[in-house]
């Protein structure tokens, strides 16, 4: 009976330690695949970081050159503003000439009326006749035609002369509103450049700060991701150290219970051996000994490790050049010319319903297979620069706020205004010229 409460306490102590080691090793693996996941998606909130972060290095890099652009623009709306200014007071002076040289006009009229009421007064052509014979002696007739030609010449050369400085003036006067007016369009466009400029950054500042707070929630994620791992990994060196420590018990347990199975096999065989003695000498038996055996049986735990990693690809976009099919500057030229007459749009580039300046000369430029940018501004740095003096046919001249395309001889084509629409300017230098690109 000792013998089976003991066989007894044995299996139970023998079952439970199973039990525990096989409850840890299973809590060990969901910590092993948990922490594997949690792994995961660490790595792919890393990848999304570095993503929001290239993608808010390219967005502040074009916010730099976009800033560039709008100081450059808002000079040239200043620059323009000032010339207008310029422009205005020139046409004030020029009005003032004209208004003097009509004055001069009525002066020259009221005396011309008294001559010609004089020669009425006294009988018209016959005042002359008296006029020359009223003379004393042939010197002082002769004089006296002399003295009405001159009066006569000069009547004709202040005419003249008045017609001249007044048909001078009004030219000029004319010359004058038309480049103001050019001015101005070139105003209206830089205006509306550093308007759609403004919008553009202030787009670009909203995206940058919404990469902003996209990577602030990304960081946090990460650091909660993190921290997660890192309390699975306490955990799981909780576990092995506990396992351990119920290793090393159960060693002691096994021990333990080997030595009560053997000081109750002892007891048994005493037991035994006693009751053989009591018998008598001549019934003797024989005595059956039983042998038991333990099992101990061993699990085994394997730990899996999930490696995941997420490749990123990255797609790389050249920009291609258009490069020329044919064509000269004079080609160039020729084409532009055909154009002359239709009208300037704000923003257009058809050359035939309408262009500005700069629409007008890139939509030129790409009949004969040249990509230029939609920007007076811009094409300051197209093709290669050279001076004035060094000027060609098909060369862009470069102003504030403006684009023309050089003819030779001092003559310019260009979208000028929304008075005059795409004509020829006589005069290339009618104001500063900033640079000249040649591009064929």
């Amino acid at each position: 009976m000792r013998k089976k409460i003991l066989a007894l306490m044995l299996t139970v102590m023998i079952g439970s330690a199973q039990v525990m080691t096989v409850s840890a090793a299973k809590t060990t693996d969901e910590l092993e695949q948990q922490k594997a996941q949690t792994t995961a998606q660490l790595n792919e909130t890393q990848d999304s970081i570095n993503n929001l972060e290239a993608k808010k290095d390219a967005i502040t890099s074009e916010i730099s050159d976009l800033d560039a652009q709008l100081v450059v623009t808002m000079a040239a709306v200043e620059s323009l503003k000032n010339d207008i200014v310029e422009k205005q007071a020139e046409i004030e002076e020029t009005q003032k000439k004209l208004e003097q040289a009509q004055q001069d006009q009525a002066e020259q009229y009221e005396a011309l009326k008294d001559r010609i009421q004089y020669l009425y007064e006294n009988n018209g052509n016959t005042a002359w006749a008296s006029l020359l014979l009223s003379g004393e002696d042939l010197s002082q007739i002769l004089n006296q035609a002399e003295y009405t030609q001159k009066i006569y010449d000069y009547d004709r050369e202040c005419l003249e002369e008045y017609m001249a400085v007044t048909q001078q003036v009004s030219d000029y006067s004319e010359q004058l509103a038309t480049e103001k007016a050019e001015l101005e369009a070139s105003e209206a466009e830089q205006e509306a450049q550093q308007a759609q400029l403004e919008n553009m950054l202030a787009e670009k500042r909203a995206t940058s700060a919404d990469y902003d707070a996209q990577l602030a929630d990304m960081q946090a994620k990460a650091a909660e991701y993190e921290n997660l791992i890192a309390e699975q990994n306490a955990m799981i060196r909780e576990i092995q150290e506990q396992q351990a420590a119920e290793a090393a018990a159960a060693a002691a347990r096994a021990a333990a219970e080997e030595e009560a199975r053997q000081q109750a096999a002892a007891e048994a065989e005493r037991e035994a051996a006693q009751q053989a003695a009591q018998e008598s000498s001549s019934d003797r038996g024989s005595s059956n000994s039983s042998n038991s055996s333990n099992s101990s049986n061993t699990n085994t735990t394997s730990n899996k490790n999930t490696n995941n990693s997420s490749n990123s690809s990255k797609n790389e976009s050249s920009s291609e050049n258009s490069k020329p099919s044919s064509g000269s500057g004079q080609a160039v030229v020729n084409y532009a010319v055909q154009f002359v007459g239709n009208p300037y749009v704000w923003g257009g580039t058809s050359l035939t319903n309408g262009a500005d300046c700069s629409g007008f000369i890139m939509s030129v430029y790409a009949h004969f297979g040249y990509s230029l940018p939609h920007s007076s501004a811009a094409m300051r740095s197209c093709g290669r620069g050279v001076s004035y003096a060094e000027a060609q046919p098909g060369d862009i001249i470069c102003y504030d706020g403006h684009v023309a395309i050089y003819m030779g001889g001092g003559q310019i084509v260009h979208a000028s205004n929304a008075k005059d629409g795409i004509k020829i300017s006589s005069n290339a230098a009618y104001r500063t010229i900033l640079a000249v690109r040649r591009i064929v």
